[in-house]
């Protein structure tokens, strides 16, 4: 199971971008991740095509699982 912390942000157009962080240290902590997406707004850390980033929109972890299928 690979978990994703995923921080979510609009851009000056107003259109969601994702920011996507592999193997989250558990539990996430809602104060540092709010902290963490404050940092990035404020500091202009990244630019979509849209623009800088300036609102955030929400976190999620997510859990993706995957099976192997054997082949005959």
């Amino acid at each position: 199971m690979a978990k994703t912390l995923e921080l979510q942000f609009l851009n000056e157009q107003d259109k969601m971008v994702t920011i996507s962080l592999d193997a989250p240290k558990e539990p996430v902590d809602p104060a540092a991740v709010k902290a963490a997406m404050d940092t990035i707004i404020a500091q202009k850390v990244f630019v979509s095509n849209g623009g800088d980033y300036v609102k955030k929109k929400g976190a999620r972890v997510t859990d993706r699982t995957s099976s192997d299928i054997v082949l005959p």
